[in-house]
């Protein structure tokens, strides 16, 4: 199974948000969402410290070559 992108997660976390604003949704669902949103969002955030460690490591590398 492929992993999703930074921009899926972030398409799901949305998805859940507006699911949560629905006022006819029970208590019971809304923690499952609400949990569930929670860990796509750290999943994102994961996936952001990585790209920007990334960068910053080809920065390193690279620093004397734009000079």
């Amino acid at each position: 199974m492929k992993a999703k992108t930074f921009e899926d997660k972030l398409t799901h976390s949305k998805d859940i948000l507006e699911k949560l604003m629905d006022q006819d949704i029970s208590l019971e669902e809304s923690i499952k969402l609400y949990e569930e949103g929670l860990k796509s969002i750290k999943e994102a955030q994961t996936l952001i410290e990585k790209a920007k460690l990334k960068i910053e490591t080809i920065e390193k590398k690279n620093i004397g070559v734009v000079e």
